[in-house]
């Protein structure tokens, strides 16, 4: 578990790159200079840690791109103290770019190889969900609602209804929809039953799966 000099400066061209990119919310670019991603990747892979593109994980599974990473969490609006709901725990990363950056995270993942590895991981580095949840995101957290945002890290051929509806008034639920490619999505809850939609174009994620636990 080294962090060094070296990967440090790595993470600084990373921040460069998403700079370059478009990325301008200082908190997460912090957040993403601060995190060791390389820890959260198998150690034949270092090389291809701070390079800005997705890589394979356990489970069929992959690490998302820095670059996605940060554009969600910049849609997010993310402030300290805020309660964020996430749907896809994955390898942690994005849980620990929130956490960095102050946020009460609760997290569930439906792949129970990552959900064991991860809750175990994340900790280890210093980044502690208020809870990681082994379940099926399709249905949210309603014991935990109303959160100030929600986040989905995998590709949804709909938006799950029970997400928009545990989000506070004047919360975000950024999700990208569709099967085969995505188009990033926010809701801003504008009231009880008001929803504005924006859409910013087009990313690719393994697949939202539904009930298969």
């Amino acid at each position: 578990m080294k962090d060094t000099f070296k990967h440090k400066g790595l993470r600084q061209q990373l921040v460069n790159i998403l700079k370059n990119k478009g990325i301008s919310n200082d908190a997460v670019l912090k957040a993403i200079g601060n995190i060791p991603r390389h820890l959260f990747m198998d150690s034949g892979f270092l090389d291809h840690a701070y390079q800005d593109k997705a890589f394979p994980i356990a489970a069929d599974q992959t690490i998302s791109q820095p670059y996605t990473v940060a554009f969600q969490t910049e849609l997010l609006q993310v402030k300290k103290g805020d309660k964020i709901l996430e749907i896809g725990t994955g390898s942690g990363y994005q849980c620990a770019v929130l956490c960095e950056m102050g946020a009460k995270v609760f997290s569930i993942e439906r792949q129970q190889e990552l959900f064991k590895k991860t809750s175990k991981f994340l900790p280890r580095l210093g980044y502690r969900a208020k809870k990681l949840i082994f379940g099926d995101g399709y249905k949210g957290l309603l014991e935990e609602a109303p959160f100030d945002s929600i986040i989905v890290t995998a590709g949804a051929p709909f938006v799950p209804k029970p997400l928009l509806s545990q989000l506070k008034v004047g919360g975000r639920l950024v999700i990208p929809v569709g099967d085969d490619v995505q188009i990033m999505t926010l809701f801003i809850r504008k009231g009880q039953k008001e929803f504005e939609q924006h859409e910013f174009g087009e990313f690719r994620f393994v697949p939202l799966l539904e009930d298969k636990n």
